[in-house]
């Protein structure tokens, strides 16, 4: 039986089913692009979020850097000190240019992708509003000479009635969702172009930035390069200078061993006591009672999460033997880290602990070693010591100030111990 055959003989044709099926699946696919773009839009926003926390954290980074340096800019001197600190904060100034250029990057291929994504969505809504005049043009064609009401009630028998009157549900209810979508894609359109015109101001501001940035990058590189000249001049003055640190070096590294050593005989002496609670466990330097055990597991469990010893700071020298990144011919050598930091500023413990040794040592002034655990930190240079030997510390605790030498540099030399086994004190340090 003929479902749109009415029973005076004329014959009418409305859209078939296979194409409104076919609209319908057009109608989900257009949903799960839209999805799909949301998708992207967020992993894009959440990389830029990253960037902006790089450059903050880049940016206050730098303000220490300034902070630092114009104490000493009256009396500064060219030395291998200086030079780590400008080289250093070359170094940062130049993560935030990368930064910057990664934002502007970041920010032209998502122009490049909100352009081709308005394309896409005009070329739709283009296709949607001819589709749906088409559906407009059936249906008079379809209703030509009878109303609705008509074309139901001519049907032939009970059967095509049923079929007729379910066949207009769902050509009505397909051409509702033809014009929801036209509207939704006319509202994403908007918002598409919107969000173009954001990020256009977005990238010409960050191109505006980056371009003051790396202006001051190669003032920073000049002065770098100044000194780097000077200084290569004065090889032989520089050599017996680390000549003259190394000998002090290896002076304090003999007095903090010393220090150990008394500590682990101490310990070793205790555990042989009768009711004694310390043992020595595998992997360990000395024997602990459960309460030393019990810090030096929780001071290794903070490895990289401890507080620096000074609440601002730069790094003008870093751990170990190493080749100097711009003086040829120049080696470095370090037991500890050397922080640089603000005049009188207080040196703090890292770490819950007591207080082992005070000590003074030549070219290193005041000395501080606190145990933390079979862990010790060590703290030179210092003016002033404000603990005593055997006193319990927190973390952050005040210990002393830093002492300022000749050159105007305020400057705390930090080392880090497991027994007798030393360690580079900045993987234990937050990063910056």
């Amino acid at each position: 039986m003929d479902l749109f055959r009415s029973s005076g003989g004329n014959s009418n044709f409305p859209i078939p089913i296979l194409i409104l099926m076919k609209r319908i699946a057009r109608l989900f696919l257009f949903f799960y692009v839209l999805l799909l773009s949301v998708g992207v839009d967020a992993q894009t926003k959440k990389s830029r979020e990253q960037l902006e926390k790089d450059k903050v954290a880049i940016q206050a980074r730098l303000k220490e850097f300034d902070a630092i340096l114009k104490q000493t800019s009256a009396t500064k001197k060219t030395s291998i000190g200086e030079l780590n600190a400008i080289t250093s904060q070359f170094q940062s100034q130049n993560r935030l240019v990368n930064t910057l250029d990664r934002e502007v990057g970041l920010l032209s291929e998502e122009i490049f992708e909100i352009e081709n994504k308005i394309a896409g969505l005009e070329k739709q809504l283009i296709g949607l509003k001819a589709e749906y005049a088409r559906m407009i043009y059936n249906s008079s064609k379809m209703n030509r000479g009878l109303s609705i009401v008509a074309f139901v009630f001519s049907s032939s028998n009970f059967n095509q009635l049923y079929m007729r009157l379910k066949y207009l549900k769902q050509y009505t209810e397909s051409r509702k969702k033809q014009a929801e979508q036209i509207e939704k894609l006319s509202t994403e359109l908007a918002n598409q172009r919107i969000q173009l015109d954001e990020r256009k101001v977005d990238k010409a501001l960050v191109l505006v930035e980056e371009k003051t940035e790396k202006q001051k990058l190669e003032v920073m590189r000049k002065e770098q390069q100044g000194l780097v000249n000077t200084l290569s001049k004065k090889e032989r003055d520089i050599q017996k200078q680390i000549t003259a640190t190394k000998k002090q070096q290896e002076q304090l590294n003999r007095m903090i061993k010393t220090a150990i050593e008394a500590e682990i005989r101490a310990a070793e002496t205790a555990s042989k006591k009768e009711n004694s609670t310390s043992t020595k466990k595998a992997g360990t330097s000395m024997p602990m009672t459960p309460e030393a055990a019990a810090l030096s597991s929780s001071f290794a469990g903070n490895k990289g999460k401890l507080p620096w010893p000074v609440e601002q700071g730069i790094v003008s020298q870093g751990y170990g033997t190493y080749p100097h990144p711009s003086l040829k011919g120049i080696t470095l050598e370090n037991d500890g880290i050397d922080i640089r930091t603000q005049p009188n500023a207080s040196v703090r413990a890292v770490f819950d602990g007591v207080v082992t040794k005070i000590t003074t040592i030549p070219g290193y002034g005041n000395t501080i070693i606190i145990k933390h655990g079979e862990y010790f930190t060590m703290y030179s240079r210092l003016k002033s010591i404000s603990v005593s030997n055997g006193q319990t510390v927190k973390a952050k605790t005040a210990i002393g100030q830093v002492a300022t030498n000749a050159d105007g540099v305020a400057e705390v030399h930090f080392q880090t111990w497991k027994g007798l086994q030393i360690m580079d004190p900045a993987t234990w340090i937050t990063a910056k």
